[in-house]
């Protein structure tokens, strides 16, 4: 087994590391929102302070035959694009058209998506996108009021009008097709059922909850489990049909022993790296969070392959599964279904990320629960009864 002292990981002889699969381009490096939980601008990184403002063709024209060789190299007919930032549509209508005919052009067979926080989706951009069949997440965080308290522009007012408009076009007959889902991050100080009811009003084929991006060094506010509770329960008992909540989903998967879509829970390998908007070549951003630095690999699009990236151990320490996890993990007997949480939330400092979740706990009550119900559910079903 091969030892990465400074990660604490002992790799599997044998192990392959899983191709990437996802690739995040962040197309605007600044934000038209000041979100006071954002993993960004309000984390120990400030690496976006000394990036370019906006992509430039050169970087993603580069990008975009770096992840065509990397299919090919590895076999993949397919591979999924996201635009992000940032805000994605900062970069304006005219030069995410160029992009994305470029991104197609070098990968006809991309699945191409956005994450925005719908402010500037109007009509015509929405004409654009959908032109492109691009995907389309929006983050809505509840109710007028939850929503604003956290989700504001700089001046202080709070963004969802704007949003609420965005999502009328977008779930318009016209732009339907281009309708990803909502992306809602987890507030406990709000109402669960409530905030999942306006989630719903919203019709989305799919919803997000994401625990906010917490470590060690910085807790997260109790009664994340509960919250979650209180949705399942509204969800999974529902007579009428109910948007995927993927994070739902896949605790279900993974207790009735089935793999699992989201890096929140389980232990599939993680397949996803990011371009800045300067081409640098990072992990995951939620790592950003953790330390300065924590995302950072040392590549570029220009002078690397994204092969080069599979051998840097934070990315290894994200495909090898069980070997990654604390002792304390291994011990737990949700250990496979939790995953450890994500990786980020195990940073603890002086002592990396080989720890449990901070949010160890909350997961715990949470899969419990899941099991519980899932369980009691088909023993009903098939007329046992225990």
């Amino acid at each position: 087994m091969t030892i990465w002292p400074h990660e604490g990981l002992r790799v599997p002889a044998g192990w392959r590391p899983t191709p990437l699969r996802e690739f995040v381009l962040k197309v605007h490096q600044r934000c038209n929102l000041a979100c006071d939980y954002c993993y960004v601008y309000e984390s120990p990184d400030r690496s976006w302070r000394d990036r370019p403002p906006v992509m430039s063709p050169a970087v993603w024209q580069a990008a975009a035959a770096r992840i065509a060789e990397h299919a090919a190299r590895h076999g993949l007919t397919q591979v999924r694009v996201v635009l992000h930032g940032g805000e994605p549509l900062l970069a304006g209508a005219d030069r995410l058209d160029r992009l994305i005919s470029d991104v197609r052009a070098a990968l006809p067979t991309a699945v191409v998506r956005m994450q925005t926080n719908g402010v500037l989706l109007d009509e015509p951009m929405l004409a654009m996108l959908t032109g492109h069949r691009v995907g389309i997440g929006v983050s809505l965080d509840g109710s007028a009021a939850d929503h604003d308290r956290h989700r504001r522009h700089r001046a202080g007012t709070g963004s969802y009008p704007a949003v609420e408009r965005a999502l009328t076009l977008l779930r318009s007959a016209a732009y339907r097709s281009s309708y990803a889902g909502l992306l809602c991050t987890v507030d406990p100080a709000t109402d669960p059922t409530a905030t999942y009811e306006t989630l719903r009003s919203f019709d989305p084929p799919a919803v997000d909850l994401l625990l906010p991006h917490a470590t060690w060094a910085s807790p997260p506010a109790a009664g994340h489990a509960d919250w979650l509770i209180a949705v399942f329960d509204r969800w999974y008992s529902a007579r009428s049909p109910e948007p995927s909540i993927r994070l739902f989903a896949d605790v279900i998967s993974l207790v009735l022993g089935g793999p699992a879509r989201c890096d929140q829970v389980g232990l599939s390998p993680v397949a996803v790296a990011v371009v800045e908007s300067d081409g640098t070549i990072e992990q995951v951003d939620s790592l950003k969070s953790a330390y300065p630095g924590a995302a950072a690999t040392g590549l570029d699009v220009f002078a690397h392959a994204f092969d080069a990236a599979l051998t840097h151990p934070g990315v290894i320490a994200r495909q090898i599964g069980r070997a990654a996890l604390a002792d304390g993990c291994l011990a737990c007997p949700v250990h496979a279904v939790c995953g450890g949480g994500h990786y980020a939330h195990r940073y603890r400092p002086g002592d990396g990320f080989r720890n449990p979740s901070v949010y160890c706990a909350d997961l715990r009550r949470l899969i419990d629960h899941v099991g519980q119900r899932v369980t009691a559910d088909l023993r009903a079903r098939a007329g046992t009864g225990s």
